[in-house]
């Protein structure tokens, strides 16, 4: 976890803009020496910060690095508890592994888990998730909301939102959500979600979020099996994009509708998220744990639940499903 004093430095920078700041200014306000301050500033160096010290003026950060690591992530991030607390790792089996320890420490509420790599990672019903290094985003969020075990899933559909918003923003294209946890661009998947639980039959403890993000690969970096289905923000925006500002817009972009869901409900999470769907509407056929039902996606319930109609005419409720969106009319 990133140390108080360095979470204080960087929040100066970030709400300093291109000023300077000085050693006694920056010593004052995180209540340290002013050799301390310049031992933190030589570590942010050393991690590819590209630092400016001019005497009489101060210090001011001219460039991140590439690595996503949380100091950079926590320089210009503007969340009041979303991201505040980062567990960085090189390489990771898996940030959900990390995440379930973790939320059982009781750390605070909007706590992430973040690798550049991660080994096994992994997606829905155990699916592997292909994570190579220094070129998505691989992350876990824990959260710990008082709601009812039954309206977790909504969190999956809430979580896409705000990252197809948070990826309107960094490259002007509009992403597509698939039920219940599928970001698509040109049909091609991006994003995938994971939601899973820590609770009693009665209590949720947490909610741990997994979030796999595409973002720099190039098509030839995909396995020769993914790459008719899967794709990147780079393939499809044609320029890379920065990885630690897209997570920052996740983050503001989560917290605002973290915080208009436990306020208001899901109902205007489920409108925004209409905004996106890519099934509804659509022949879709849904694989569930025991059949696979065809016919069209009608939309969702005001609880996030699919609602099919089959070509008899019956009305489906589906709680959870594999989607494959079908051909025809």
């Amino acid at each position: 976890m990133q140390s108080e004093l360095r979470k204080k430095l960087l929040d100066a920078f970030t709400n300093s803009g291109e000023s300077y700041l000085s050693g006694q200014y920056l010593a004052e306000l995180i209540g340290c020496s002013r050799t301390a301050v310049w031992k933190h500033m030589e570590e942010l160096r050393k991690e590819g910060f590209e630092l400016e010290a001019v005497r009489r003026k101060g210090y001011r950060i001219l460039k991140t690095p590439e690595k996503i690591t949380a100091d950079e992530i926590l320089l210009g991030l503007t969340t009041s508890f979303i991201g505040k607390n980062i567990h960085y790792e090189e390489s990771v089996e898996s940030t959900q592994k990390i995440a379930h320890i973790l939320a059982s420490k009781d750390v605070p509420e909007g706590t992430v888990v973040i690798a550049e790599e991660q080994k096994s990672g992994k997606g829905r019903m155990s699916r592997n998730w292909y994570s190579p290094k220094y070129t998505g985003i691989w992350m876990s969020l824990i959260l710990r909301p008082n709601i009812p075990l039954t309206k977790a899933p909504q969190l999956t559909l809430l979580t896409a939102v705000a990252i197809a918003q948070a990826m309107e923003e960094m490259t002007g294209l509009t992403p597509e959500i698939k039920w219940p946890n599928d970001i698509l661009m040109n049909g091609k998947k991006i994003t995938g979600i994971l939601t899973e639980l820590q609770a009693e039959a009665d209590r949720i403890h947490s909610i741990i979020i997994g979030m796999g993000i595409n973002v720099n690969q190039k098509k030839e970096d995909f396995p020769p099996e993914l790459q008719g289905i899967a794709s990147s923000l780079l393939v499809e925006k044609g320029e890379p994009i920065s990885r630690a500002n897209l997570i920052k817009s996740i983050f503001k972009h989560f917290e605002k509708l973290y915080l208009l869901y436990l306020d208001q409900g899901f109902y205007p999470i489920k409108l925004l998220w209409e905004g996106y769907a890519v099934s509804i509407g659509k022949m879709i056929k849904a694989r569930t744990l025991t059949n696979t039902i065809e016919g069209r996606a009608l939309g969702i319930t005001d609880d996030g639940v699919l609602v099919l109609e089959d070509s008899n005419g019956v009305i489906h409720h589906i709680y959870s499903a594999d989607i494959e969106l079908r051909t025809g009319k």
